[in-house]
């Protein structure tokens, strides 16, 4: 069913959309609480589709965890993984085995999901369909490589370098699942920027381990 974004949303409309994300995922995780930890490719087929959305962000919050120190090394790979697929054009996610049988701590991402409920909220308020040239094929095609930059942001084994892109990811995973083009487009720019802080950080400590050993 196609919303016309031309009227306003009624009270009750907001409340269901506003909690569309965040709030599915939570009633999934409950429903799994027999299960202490749940493979990727099972979650997203409870979630109902494999779509580039929820698998960037699923992948995304699993680099939100807390994670030992370059942990991102291994915990990336399926975001890589799912950025390839986008600039080569696919529809849909094809999830190979060990990524599918990849287990997720349904407590962890759980609490992930609460912490990150006022950012995804919030977004969720203001998202809708727009600027759907965004996921026109050509187009799409240039925001996975964007996309597949971030990622590789994430292989820098640098304290809270994870973070920023992780955090992109996210925002950009909410508007592939909302359709929403703009929202897309500000976390590929989120996304850009935190490859800059995380390349002046590494540039920072290059030189002050230059400097200790000089």
């Amino acid at each position: 069913m196609t919303t016309n974004s031309s009227y306003p949303l009624s009270k009750r409309q907001r409340t269901v959309k506003s909690r569309s994300l965040s709030f599915n995922l939570l009633c999934v995780l409950r429903s799994e609480r027999q299960r202490n930890a749940i493979p990727l490719g099972h979650l997203l087929e409870r979630l109902g589709e494999r779509s580039f959305g929820w698998a960037i962000l699923l992948s995304s919050l699993i680099n939100l965890l807390p994670l030992p120190p370059g942990a991102t090394l291994v915990t990336a790979i399926p975001l890589v993984f799912f950025s390839v697929q986008l600039v080569l054009g696919r529809s849909y996610i094809w999830l190979p085995p060990w990524i599918a049988k990849r287990s997720l701590s349904r407590s962890a991402l759980r609490n992930t999901v609460l912490r990150l409920r006022p950012i995804s909220r919030r977004l969720e308020r203001l998202t809708r369909p727009r600027l759907q040239i965004v996921f026109e094929p050509k187009v799409e095609r240039l925001v996975g490589l964007v996309l597949l930059c971030i990622a590789l942001a994430l292989f820098v084994p640098l304290p809270l370098s994870g973070w920023f892109p992780a955090i992109s990811l996210f925002i950009t995973g909410i508007g592939f699942v909302e359709r929403d083009g703009l929202v897309v487009i500000a976390g590929l720019g989120l996304g850009l920027a935190s490859i800059v802080l995380t390349v002046l950080v590494a540039l920072s400590v290059a030189a002050g381990a230059e400097t200790i050993m000089h």
